[in-house]
């Protein structure tokens, strides 16, 4: 019994399509982490162990790279005419929009947010602690993630 979980996880881990997805993931964030230490914007080694394996935002996008890359591997395996494709179609273009909108929006706010903070602690009015500003994307990042994802996804499944 338990050697046939053995295989099924191995298998798992094995898969093609999984190493595509987390091979796209890793380039994004290793360029992201290059852009941010050729900037000067690197300041601990902390802070280079949560660019590398973490932190979000920024060029280019990890999520949008990981989605597209899944959909495209996807897409050469099963056709484009399957249903698993066009899940991992809708959850590419969902992911997309989240990383453009909602999270960039969140991002602004909090920013906003803190500036009033900020001035009203200042001031003694008040005492709040500052929001976590979560960064959201630019189209250009999200654009150029998917375009990562798709050629990592197309070089996994041609070559």
């Amino acid at each position: 019994m338990f050697s046939g979980a053995k295989t099924n996880i191995q298998l798992f881990l094995l898969n093609p399509v999984l190493i595509a997805c987390i091979f796209s993931w890793f380039c994004a964030q290793f360029i992201k982490t290059v852009v941010k230490l050729f900037y000067g914007q690197v300041h601990s080694f902390k802070q280079l162990f949560e660019l590398m394996f973490w932190r979000t935002g920024g060029l280019p996008s990890s999520h949008s790279s990981l989605v597209s890359c899944l959909c495209t591997t996807i897409g050469f395996r099963s056709g484009i005419n399957s249903d698993i494709f066009v899940l991992a179609f809708c959850f590419m273009l969902i992911t997309m929009r989240d990383a453009l909108g909602v999270r960039r929006a969140n991002g602004i706010q909090a920013r906003r947010l803190n500036e009033i903070v900020k001035i009203l602690n200042e001031k003694g009015m008040s005492d709040f602690k500052f929001l976590k500003e979560v960064q959201g994307h630019s189209p250009m990042e999200v654009f150029i993630g998917c375009l990562l994802g798709f050629f990592i996804g197309l070089a996994f499944s041609v070559l």
